[in-house]
């Protein structure tokens, strides 16, 4: 009988902690709610005038690289500078001009997507520059189709 009464009062207790600590939560919330969030420092949109921003390879072979040079001008009044360029993928490599590009000067970013699947693709290279000692980000993308040649010989042997 003891044990049944300390069965229940544990219970009590332990459903009296619990209730307690959602009310917590509910408050804790609350709380979270109206603090005001501090802003995130999200690079601009680069100004630099891109010459193509999304390149459509078409077909390409499976197992063969293939590379597309997306070009720009500086079209601003200062001396820009590539900081870095990250490709979205392990499949995507990048080259691009290191060097300070100048007003009016032209530059580069070079990717190089290895087709090692036969299937559509859409893949982005972000690139970071310094203009105006602001960090400034250019997203710019490839698309195709990998086709499988040595698949589709055998399908027309067969035929």
């Amino acid at each position: 009988m003891k044990s049944i009464k300390l069965s229940i009062v544990a219970l009590l207790i332990a459903s009296a902690s619990f209730a307690q600590v959602k009310d917590m939560k509910v408050v804790e919330t609350a709380k979270v709610a109206n603090t005001p969030v501090p802003a995130v420092n999200t690079p601009k949109q680069s100004a630099i005038k891109w010459a193509e921003e999304m390149h459509d390879f078409g077909d390409i072979e499976k197992g063969k690289p293939v590379t597309y040079e997306f070009n720009f001008v500086n079209n601003t009044k200062e001396t820009i500078l590539i900081t870095s360029v990250r490709p979205a993928c392990g499949c995507t490599a990048a080259n691009y001009t290191k060097t300070p590009v100048k007003p009016g000067e032209k530059g580069m970013v070079a990717a190089t997507f290895d087709a090692k699947s036969a299937s559509p693709f859409q893949k982005t290279v972000t690139v970071m520059t310094n203009e105006g000692g602001v960090e400034s980000v250019k997203t710019l993308s490839f698309k195709g189709k990998v086709i499988d040649t040595a698949t589709e010989q055998k399908a027309d042997i067969r035929s």
